[in-house]
């Protein structure tokens, strides 16, 4: 049942990425908060998919998961600010480390990944999950397109993994498991290699796939 559901606050959910994920949820049923800077904007944006809008505090504080969409530059100050509201809570990190103009070359942080600064940022009392990175925002945006591509979620935690993959495949997308929050790098770093490939064969949305997996991964 859809009261069953845990509320999902996009931060930064007017941006590419966060507008598509926001929208999917929305429409596969889920309560979807859209936080912004812009309360305004916010609004706006939610009244087309039927979600609601308001400032990123406000989404933060109102909902079960949060799912942090905001560009590198954003993320440590967007967090700390959040901190204390997301305590107790599942945060998915998206973040990716792009630095321009060089963003077709992976250029991760002295903290390892954009993940493990949202874990340090925020502490053991948030249960950081890594995922989306390498999903085409022009893909996501298209509620009609049949994303062929996986979704790596790594965590420490099982149960917030598990809880990600499920918000996954209520957004279309085949989600795999890929092990603890450490392993989060290698998605962080596809998204420049991604970029490269999409550059060089003129790709709309170059993906990655996992094979040889069971059809039932469970």
């Amino acid at each position: 049942m859809i009261d069953q559901l845990p509320v999902i606050a996009v931060l930064g959910g007017t941006g590419a990425e966060g507008s598509g994920l926001a929208a999917r949820w929305a429409a596969a049923g889920y309560r979807v908060l859209v936080g912004s800077r812009s309360e305004e904007r916010a609004v706006d944006f939610a009244a087309k998919i039927g979600a609601e809008g308001m400032d990123n505090a406000t989404a933060a504080t109102a909902c079960d998961i949060a799912v942090l969409t905001v560009p590198y530059q954003a993320q440590r100050t967007t967090l700390t600010a959040l901190r204390e509201t997301l305590q107790g809570k599942v945060l998915v990190d998206v973040t990716v480390p792009l630095v321009p103009p060089r963003v077709m070359r992976v250029q991760l942080p002295e903290e390892g990944s954009a993940a493990h600064i949202a874990q340090t940022v925020l502490g053991e009392g948030v249960r950081v999950v890594s995922a989306f990175q390498n999903v085409s925002a022009g893909h996501l945006q298209d509620p009609a397109h049949v994303i062929e591509c996986d979704v790596l979620v790594t965590g420490d935690d099982p149960t917030a993994r598990s809880e990600v993959v499920r918000l996954a495949e209520a957004a279309g997308l085949n989600a795999i498991e890929a092990g603890p929050l450490d392993n989060a790098v290698a998605a962080e770093a596809l998204t420049s290699l991604l970029i490269w490939i999409n550059r060089k064969y003129k790709s709309p949305g170059a993906g990655i796939r996992i094979t040889a997996l069971p059809a039932d991964k469970s």
